[in-house]
């Protein structure tokens, strides 16, 4: 049901080429939620120091990550998805087998430094949020110190999950990170509380079973690799080392794992500057309406890797038009789509922010309700924004993603927030107000220039470019 052939995606309806493959990826999106709450739910029956720990340790996993993972990701699906809509399947094959090689490099060399760094990371970023270190700092650093040795496998699979979805089955990833969260989910209380006969862990047993989970990831990722479709993504034959085919992965991947690490600095000085704007009260505020946000952009997201494919595979099988038809049908969706979610946040902003934190205090809640509704102006702006970035990626035009995010967050947002909200005492609505603005500017931004590139030939010169290799 979730797996179609390049002849669907290419010839098919876009409508249902766009939401089959988009289907799968939003559950697994929701599922990796699912699994960081579930998280949060242990850990907060161990101490308050724990998940204050771990919550001072998922900026530096988000930046880590976004360096590591994202390059192999995205460029893998991006080079895959042409080479199936060009029919050239050993070029795809060869393509799979690179980005696996890549994501298994930057995985040990991240992980070795995400090891050496902990620490100092983690002190760092006390200090910044005013706090004294303690006993939080070192759980958090264990948490990342054990957390680095699994960094090689969850790249790895995300490499192997980025393949397929090139291939145009986005039904695997979803087995992949099912299996991931299941063993995490299944381990975390047993590591952390010392069921049965095993030890009593805390924060370092919680690391353990991530890493459990994404070893059993990765396992059934190259299981299901070898034994699937079309002969298995991986043969014998594409396990040679190619430095042009590498090269190429890179130019692809490697403006989005940038584009990942720009917003993961700028978050984590946003966090700093609702602090100092609006004190406790605006810092929960502001963190509750991350949380959620995160989890209404699921559909965004899931259609944005839908998008890259059937962008890609169209190229690569010499059809621009129809490319720029499903970029704009997958903009329509996302705008639609986000634009009801946000609807029903502006309704009823208390009853989401008590159902995510019922213990906030009662400024606090006042201002996660009034951070809700502002976010939600500008849901479907930033669904368009998403979408647009995967007609420029699918184009293999990753670089303009880059260059959108860079502006879009230090341009807009940060100097909105950071000079409005504390040099010119406008307070945490200034903080606010900054997000929506910048993604509504993002949103605009990158149509008005997807229009003009268009016009400009760019998915023809994509195309040739796509095709030349073949």
């Amino acid at each position: 049901m979730f797996d179609l052939s390049p002849e669907e995606i290419t010839e098919g309806s876009l409508p249902r080429a766009l939401v089959v493959l988009a289907a799968p990826l939003l559950v697994q999106n929701l599922v990796l939620v699912v699994q960081q709450a579930v998280d949060l739910f242990w850990l907060g029956r161990l101490s308050s120091a724990a998940v204050a720990a771990v919550g001072l340790a998922l900026p530096v996993v988000g930046l880590i990550f976004s360096l590591v993972i994202t390059a192999p990701y995205v460029g893998t699906q991006v080079l895959v998805s042409q080479r199936i809509g060009g029919e050239d399947v050993p070029a795809a094959r060869r393509t799979a087998a690179t980005g696996l090689g890549l994501a298994l490099v930057l995985g040990v060399g991240g992980g070795a430094v995400l090891w050496a760094v902990a620490r100092p990371l983690t002190e760092l970023l006390t200090l910044a949020q005013g706090g004294a270190g303690g006993e939080v700092t070192r759980l958090a650093t264990v948490y990342l110190g054990v957390l680095a040795l699994g960094l090689p496998f969850a790249a790895a699979s995300d490499a192997v999950e980025g393949a397929f979805i090139g291939w145009g089955d986005s039904r695997a990833p979803l087995f992949i990170s099912v299996a991931t969260v299941a063993v995490n989910l299944a381990l975390d209380p047993v590591l952390i509380f010392g069921w049965g006969p095993a030890p009593a862990l805390g924060v370092q047993g919680a690391a353990l079973a991530t890493i459990a989970g994404y070893t059993a990831g990765f396992a059934l990722a190259l299981g299901l690799a070898l034994a699937g479709r079309n002969g298995g993504i991986y043969s014998r034959a594409a396990a040679t080392f190619d430095t042009d085919e590498l090269r190429e992965l890179l130019d692809v991947g490697a403006p989005v794992a940038g584009q990942g690490a720009v917003r993961q600095v700028v978050r984590v000085v946003i966090v700093v500057v609702a602090f100092a704007a609006g004190g406790a009260a605006g810092l929960a505020a502001y963190t509750v309406g991350a949380r959620i946000a995160s989890i209404a952009f699921v559909p965004a997201q899931g259609l944005q890797q839908a998008t890259q494919s059937v962008v890609g595979q169209n190229l690569g099988a010499e059809l621009p038009d129809r490319a720029r038809r499903a970029t704009y049908l997958g903009v329509a969706i996302a705008a639609v789509g986000l634009g009801v979610i946000g609807v029903i946040q502006w309704f009823v902003p208390g009853a989401i922010a008590t159902a995510f934190a019922p213990e906030l205090t009662d400024r606090a809640l006042s201002f996660s309700v009034e951070y809700l509704r502002i976010l939600a102006y500008g849901y479907p702006a930033i669904g368009v924004a998403y979408i647009f970035e995967a007609g420029f990626n699918g184009a293999r035009r990753t670089r303009t993603s880059f260059v959108a995010t860079i502006l879009q967050f230090w341009a807009v947002r940060l100097p909105i927030a950071a000079g409005a909200g504390v040099l010119l005492g406008v307070g945490i609505d200034a903080v606010f107000w900054a997000v929506t603005i910048s993604n509504v500017a993002a949103a605009i931004g990158l149509a008005l220039y997807y229009r003009y590139e268009t016009s400009s030939g760019m998915l023809q010169r994509a195309t040739e470019r796509a095709t030349a290799a073949d």
